[in-house]
């Protein structure tokens, strides 16, 4: 089973990296990373540089897609880039589209979620609004053979629901233990109804700021 992870330049480090850890623990996966070209992507704060081997045209088949948020994939929504283009050419055959974050943008940007329910991270839901999808407040939204995460720390959610999904309830719990994944925060502000609104406000200054 092969799993393709898209990336593009000002990526969310998190985003990639906790589907990551769970995908590629699953018995039987082959994770790649792809882009538009092969070399070097920068994340979000100009601080992790990834390496990419292959190129979309190298992957027409993934069983699995990921798609990770960032300012890098509101800017590929927004002018329709080769992400949106490579998703549109795998869709129809893979087992599971799926996004985190502000990878749903994409994802609405290559049409696949008209009218469907989806998420992302609540300071763009109105984006997600104007690309078809219905936002819901879900940290994890399976509808179909689609996936949408919320927020940078719920792909982690997202990646072991597919483990569910694709393999068993055990194998999905097994990797939940092995990464030690007990979330057990300090403090309880990491839904924007859990937020004060300071916090709220903040927050959405913010992103919105990091993402013009």
């Amino acid at each position: 089973m092969l799993a393709a992870f898209a990336m593009f330049p000002q990526f969310t480090a998190l985003d990639f990296i906790g589907p990551y850890q769970v995908l590629s623990s699953m018995p039987g996966v082959e994770v790649v990373v792809c882009a538009d070209a092969a070399g070097t992507v920068t994340d979000d704060n100009g601080l992790i540089n990834l390496g990419v081997e292959h190129t979309f045209a190298e992957v027409t088949a993934p069983d699995v897609l990921v798609i990770p948020g960032g300012p890098g994939a509101r800017d590929e929504a927004n002018t329709h880039g080769p992400t949106v283009d490579w998703v549109n050419a795998v869709h129809a055959t893979a087992r599971w589209t799926t996004s985190v974050c502000t990878g749903a943008l994409i994802l609405g940007a290559a049409g696949i979620l008209k009218d469907r329910p989806a998420t992302t991270h609540w300071c763009f839901y109105d984006e997600l609004a104007a690309n078809g999808a219905i936002p819901t407040e879900q940290r994890v939204v399976m509808d179909g053979r689609i996936a949408t995460a919320a927020g940078v720390s719920a792909g982690i959610d997202l990646a072991l629901a597919l483990v569910g999904a694709l393999a068993d309830p055990i194998t999905a719990q097994a990797i939940q233990l092995g990464l030690e994944y007990d979330p057990q925060p300090p403090f309880d502000s990491g839904a924007p109804w859990k937020a004060t609104p300071e916090v709220r406000d903040l927050v959405y200054g913010l992103m919105t700021q990091s993402s013009d």
